[in-house]
């Protein structure tokens, strides 16, 4: 049935969704750090150690959010009970329902060369992308549609749209400094699709035969997905196998002027997924007639349901993954260092704006990171973690004040806990530098990278572009 779909669906989303931008983690030389902004360092001359790996520990984050009939949805979420007859009708715009995952499985990184600061690194991630839009109307005829006989929708009431996709992504990472404050990175992935799932309807209708006192739904779009029912998914589903193969590139940059301002900025993610044959494909064109006070709840769901999903085709298609573009300044005054930070996605709706507050001492630092989502959400993030050169462990929230309400209300099974939109974060890590010393070479004979002169791989590559011209 749609509505228990619906509403494993979000629950499932507030269990497991990851969130690939923890912010305070930004500019702190952590393994996430250098892997998400490529041209990040992660060892530091005469402290660290040459190798870096979370050795298959905890390194993940957890983060959704929920905007529109907040009410409705955190007595789904708490309470477990669907019930819409308080969900007002005939308002304009979309609740949205959106989340990205980012859980780092395994990294290793490695100091590759003292000139030019080199660093090579390796990680498999599991990924996931997500955003669904959706009316009022689309609740209410899910869970009673005999109400909007009563409340006839306007025609396009049912344009709901939103995807998901779950992909596990396989990353090569190079670093280097191309001047002593200028530097440059990428990353260059191969990714192995798990599950999509698309709908798009861009037109629909509800109509009401006065003859017989009938409802027939139309409904016009496309459906595109690797599996027809929720069932079909299971632990085998998520593993990697590249039965849907994709690729993707992350560049980036960083600027430390002489005044301590740094600049970074980063194209990240840019990619596709080739989904296989065996894909189902449906573009849809159908008229539901609702058999009136007769068709019970259940009957209709399962028709609803046929109607977008039965005799879909089976093929490939291609989908982009989630490419995002961020910049980052950021200068620091004594023990706080302020930043400001600019994301935004490229082929979907959504990003963020974030001023990152760290303060810390000695090893030990605390962020506070008010947000601003494009999707009108504001966040407040708290972080905190403990650094030496050679060991990092953290903890944080994006928005810890509603994980703490939205955490009391499902302990508590009370949908009266907690207001405004839904949402819950939290994140952690650990990661650990081991093998010789990355020692300046007046401090060592054994440094990597002395001796050989090793050459610049960014430096040759814009030479090729210098000499074209």
């Amino acid at each position: 049935m749609l509505k228990k779909a619906l509403c494993i669906v979000i629950l499932f989303l507030f269990a497991h969704q990851l969130k690939a931008q923890q912010y305070g983690l930004f500019n702190t030389k952590t393994l996430f750090d250098g892997f998400e902004n490529p041209a990040q360092k992660t060892f530091t001359l005469d402290s660290s150690r040459k190798y870096a790996s979370n050795f298959f520990l905890p390194y993940l984050g957890a983060n959704v959010a929920s905007k529109g009939n907040d009410d409705f949805i955190r007595k789904v979420i708490n309470e477990q009970v669907y019930d819409s007859k308080n969900i007002p009708l005939g308002q304009k715009g979309f609740n949205t329902l959106y989340q990205n995952t980012n859980a780092y499985l395994l990294t290793f990184k490695v100091f590759n060369s003292y000139k030019y600061q080199k660093e090579l690194g390796f990680s498999w991630q599991l990924r996931t992308d997500g955003l669904a839009k959706y009316t009022n109307e689309t609740l209410v005829l899910v869970d009673n549609y005999q109400r909007l006989k009563n409340e006839m929708p306007k025609r396009g009431a049912f344009n709901d749209k939103g995807y998901a996709q779950t992909y596990h992504q396989f990353s090569v990472t190079y670093r280097e400094n191309y001047t002593k404050r200028l530097a440059f990175g990428a990353k260059l992935s191969l990714l192995s699709g798990t599950s999509y799932n698309q709908l798009n309807i861009s037109d629909s209708d509800l109509s009401l035969d006065q003859t017989n006192g009938r409802l027939s739904a139309k409904f016009v779009g496309n459906y595109r997905s690797t599996f027809k029912d929720i069932d079909e998914l299971s632990t085998n589903t998520f593993m990697p196998t590249f039965k849907n193969p994709g690729a993707s590139i992350s560049l980036g940059t960083s600027y430390q002027s002489k005044s301590g301002y740094f600049l970074m900025a980063n194209l990240k993610d840019l990619g596709f997924i080739r989904w296989n044959s065996q894909s189902y494909y449906k573009n849809v064109n159908e008229v539901i007639e609702i058999e009136g006070s007769t068709d019970n709840r259940d009957q209709f769901q399962n028709r609803l349901s046929d109607a977008l999903l039965k005799n879909a085709e089976r093929r490939g298609f291609y989908s982009a993954t989630n490419a995002k573009l961020d910049a980052m300044l950021s200068k620091s005054f004594g023990l706080w260092t302020p930043s400001i930070i600019v994301s935004k996605n490229l082929f979907y709706a959504g990003g963020d704006a974030a001023m990152v507050n760290k303060f810390k001492y000695d090893g030990f630092s605390v962020s506070a990171t008010p947000t601003y989502n494009f999707q009108k959400l504001f966040y407040l993030g708290l972080q905190t973690m403990y650094q030496t050169p050679n060991f990092e462990v953290f903890l944080g929230s994006d928005d810890v004040l509603k994980t703490t309400s939205q955490v009391k209300g499902i302990l508590n099974k009370d949908a009266t806990l907690g207001k405004s939109y839904n949402g819950a974060s939290v994140y952690f890590g650990i990661g650990i530098k081991f093998g010789n010393y990355v020692e300046h070479p007046q401090n060592s004979s054994t440094m990597p990278g002395i001796g050989e002169q090793p050459q610049s791989v960014f430096q040759r590559i814009f030479s090729i572009f210098s000499k074209k011209k």
